[in-house]
């Protein structure tokens, strides 16, 4: 896999900040950078395509909290 030179970046600002967005133009790795991550740290991983992910978000507070004590990526293409 590529090494992607915002990683460190990416978990200076995770450390820093309760929310992070990567941003940018598609087919960059943003997608890949974030599941990278994610698996290395037990990630919650939600596809907003899909519809069963986006209905788990129907109340987006209980859900959150029921997985309060995980990092949740969540991704849009």
């Amino acid at each position: 896999m590529i090494e992607r030179r915002l990683k460190t970046q990416l978990l200076e600002a995770m450390d820093e900040s309760p929310a992070v967005v990567l941003l940018g133009p598609r087919q960059a790795g943003k997608t890949t950078l974030a599941l990278e991550l994610g698996r290395k740290l037990g990630a919650l991983y939600l596809d907003l395509e899909s519809p069963g992910d986006l209905g788990k978000l129907a109340q987006p507070e209980l859900y959150l909290q029921d997985h309060s004590d995980r990092l949740v990526i969540s991704a849009q293409a």
